[in-house]
């Protein structure tokens, strides 16, 4: 007879719990995105495009993969997710080090910045993309 793994161990090895953590943490980035915009009025430049382009379908993608049980979605979410961060690492680092920039939109200068912790708009953006990179990588080490 085989022992039984506790409650905790069973919820965090199934590829639901990981794929729903990802689904959770790219609907609450798409929410701040357009809460960015819609609600504060901040229009958004080229890069932030670029990086909406890559987390908006990633809550489609890893939540039909958490109903359906699919944890082979990694083959498309890592595309965007790689695509999103390497996006998000280079606005945050045109926000640190230039003061103009030649992308056609104002993506140096800094429109919000939280005030606590000092975040900007791609800070935020690049921690949302590299949780769920780390979240994808879970996936791959479990399953």
């Amino acid at each position: 007879m085989t022992a039984r793994p506790s409650a905790s161990t069973t919820w965090l090895s199934a590829p639901t719990a990981w794929l729903s953590i990802a689904t959770l943490v790219a609907t609450v980035a798409t929410a701040g995105s357009l809460w960015f915009s819609l609600g504060l009025g901040l229009t958004p430049c080229d890069l932030c495009w670029y990086q909406r382009i890559a987390m908006y379908p990633l809550v489609v993608v890893f939540g039909v993969a958490a109903v359906e049980e699919r944890p082979a979605v990694r083959r498309t979410a890592l595309p965007l997710v790689a695509v999103g961060l390497s996006l998000a690492a280079y606005h945050s680092y045109l926000q640190a080090t230039q003061e103009q920039c030649t992308l056609g939109g104002p993506c140096a200068a800094v429109q919000w910045q939280d005030p606590v912790l000092g975040l900007t708009i791609p800070n935020l953006s690049l921690a949302a993309f590299g949780l769920l990179a780390v979240l994808l990588v879970g996936t791959w080490r479990r399953f």
